[in-house]
C-alpha cells in the first residue's frame, strides 16, 4: 500500500469514528435512548443547580413533586397538584417520611 492509500484510510476512520459520536450525542441529547416507562413514575422537568445539585419536577401516579437533588441526598420541595391548572395544595405534613409514602405510593400500582 502507498502512503496515500494510508493516509485516505486512516482519515476515513477518524471520520466514521467521529461521525459515530456525533450521532451518540444527538441522540442523547434528544432522548431518542430513553425508553418508556410503564412504572408510575415521571421526571417531568429537570434543571441543573451547577455542578452539585439539580431541581426535578416528579410525577407519581397523582401528585406532582418539586424534589431538590444533591449528590448525597434527595428532598421534597412542594408537593403541586396532578393539573397545572388546579389550585395549590399545601405539601403533607404527616410523621412518615417521604421515602415511605413514595414507596407506597409504587406499590399500590
Amino acid at each position: 500500500m502507498t502512503e496515500a492509500a494510508l493516509l485516505r484510510l486512516a482519515f476515513s476512520l477518524v471520520l466514521i469514528v467521529l461521525l459515530l459520536l456525533a450521532l451518540a450525542w444527538v441522540a442523547r441529547r434528544s432522548k431518542w435512548l430513553r425508553g418508556t416507562s410503564q412504572s408510575g413514575l415521571k421526571v417531568l422537568a429537570m434543571q441543573s443547580l451547577g455542578s452539585r445539585g439539580a431541581l426535578a419536577i416528579v410525577e407519581v401516579q397523582d401528585a406532582r413533586l418539586v424534589l431538590g437533588i444533591t449528590a448525597q441526598q434527595i428532598n421534597l420541595l412542594h408537593t403541586l397538584p396532578a393539573q397545572p391548572g388546579a389550585p395549590d395544595t399545601p405539601p403533607e405534613t404527616s410523621g412518615t417520611s417521604f421515602g415511605a409514602r413514595l414507596g407506597n405510593a409504587l406499590k399500590r400500582r
